[in-house]
């Protein structure tokens, strides 16, 4: 849109001499009305409406626009449409979306630091983008965020940076934010100095922070956050930091209830990295103080290392199986986690999970949820499976090939058992859902 343009009300006026007009009062009534309001032109909206528009405008468009009249240009910079802001790097020859400019990224350093809250970088594989993602984090001094997020959207880049260099740029919002409440780091070189200063600075604010593989951070620095954040309401890491003394610690009186603790059990290297055995009562302790928290934990492990899994009562509530696991694991997670509400099997060998399935929904009378994807079970075991859980069953994400016809039940035939027992209609997925 350019300046000179011609409005819609300079349109009409135009326009105006060429048409004949009505003479009856009704219909002269009406073309006033319908003049009256086509006369708002786009410079004209209030400016509330006009921010709401450019919120979800992409930066550069939102640059541009800002160029069309006064009133535009007025409310692209008002404080808040800067408040939430995601920068986008890249390097074009490698990567798929669009890159923030680099004039526009000093603009807003420049002009709309101060008034930035919610603040996300997404960059893509190479190290240059997030070296210019530290870059842009060291200036900002003057800042009072809220909400920080690091995305990666291939592999993560940010392990590629020098460790330094990206702890210095991130300690500058942990010390110059007093407010931070929300933090995804994942994938990143964080490391217990830097998480000190951000308790050091954050203690009263932190809510949720979200840190999974992050190899430099050991038990020590998330029990630091565990004692002095009480109003630590999400977190999430990988197992082999989890210990006795972090659930006890997020257990104590002093904490508000924990409401969702993400735990990603992976293995780079299997055989290398031996679990910690976790407790009964360390568990019991954490349901005791937040009897509402969800437990959830994605495995991606070889089966033979899930040999000291589930062999005691463990109050997972959602598990996610993105590797083979097996029947014999499967067995124990019924017997063992009466919380579980949902269930996510990727993978499985070529023996049927009849017996297991079954056992889960007799077990686990909370489940409401479940996906199944490259493994078997029988047509007849899996419409029992349904008819034990019943209407619970909010979500039942099943792969077609992992049914297997039998005596009882054909493909055909299975959707309206099925459906019967639920009380909807339901068919299995050609694609996985989840």
């Amino acid at each position: 849109m350019k300046r000179n343009s011609l409005s819609v009300e300079n349109k009409i006026v135009q326009l105006s001499g060429a048409v004949k007009q009505p003479k009856l009062g009704f219909y002269s009534s009406l073309n006033q009305t319908h003049t009256h309001t086509v006369r708002l032109d786009w410079g004209s909206l209030p400016h509330h409406v006009v921010l709401r528009i450019f919120q979800y405008l992409p930066l550069l468009d939102r640059a541009r626009a800002s160029s069309v009249c006064r009133r535009w240009n007025e409310v692209f910079h008002i404080p808040d449409l800067w408040r939430k802001f995601e920068f986008e790097l890249n390097q074009s020859a490698t990567s798929y979306f669009k890159s923030t400019h680099p004039d526009l990224i000093q603009q807003i350093i420049k002009k709309h630091s101060a008034h930035l809250q919610y603040v996300s970088f997404k960059v893509d594989s190479s190290v240059e983008s997030a070296e210019a993602a530290c870059g842009i984090l060291s200036q900002l001094v003057n800042c009072s965020i809220q909400t920080l997020g690091l995305i990666s959207t291939a592999k993560p880049s940010f392990m590629n940076v020098s460790e330094s260099h990206f702890v210095s740029a991130l300690t500058v919002v942990f010390i110059n934010s007093k407010s931070l409440s929300s933090i995804k780091i994942e994938n990143t070189p964080v490391d217990d100095p830097s998480l000190k200063i951000l308790v050091a600075n954050n203690s009263d604010t932190l809510r949720l922070l979200k840190m999974s593989s992050c190899p430099h951070v050991s038990s020590d620095g998330i029990l630091c956050v565990a004692d002095h954040c009480q109003g630590l309401r999400e977190l999430a890491l990988n197992y082999y930091i989890l210990t006795d003394e972090l659930l006890f610690a997020l257990s104590s009186e002093t904490h508000v209830n924990l409401e969702h603790l993400r735990i990603d059990v992976v293995s780079e290297n299997p055989g290398q990295i031996k679990f910690p055995a976790i407790k009964k009562h360390s568990w019991d302790a954490l349901i005791k103080h937040s009897p509402r928290v969800n437990v959830v934990m994605y495995f991606f492990l070889c089966e033979e290392e899930f040999e000291m899994f589930f062999k005691e009562e463990t109050p997972v509530t959602h598990l996610y199986f993105g590797c083979s696991v097996s029947k014999v694991v499967l067995g124990r997670i019924a017997l063992n986690c009466p919380r579980l509400t949902e269930l996510v099997v990727c993978a499985n060998g070529l023996q049927p999970l009849d017996n297991e399935l079954i056992c889960v929904a007799e077990h686990c009378t909370n489940l409401t949820a479940l996906g199944l994807s490259e493994c078997e079970v029988s047509c007849s075991a899996f419409v029992e499976f349904v008819r034990l859980c019943g209407r619970r069953l909010t979500q039942l994400s099943i792969m077609e090939e992992v049914l297997i016809p039998d005596e009882d039940y054909s493909l055909d035939e299975i959707h309206t058992e099925v459906s019967k027992y639920l009380g909807r209609v339901w068919f299995p997925d050609v694609m996985p859902l989840w």
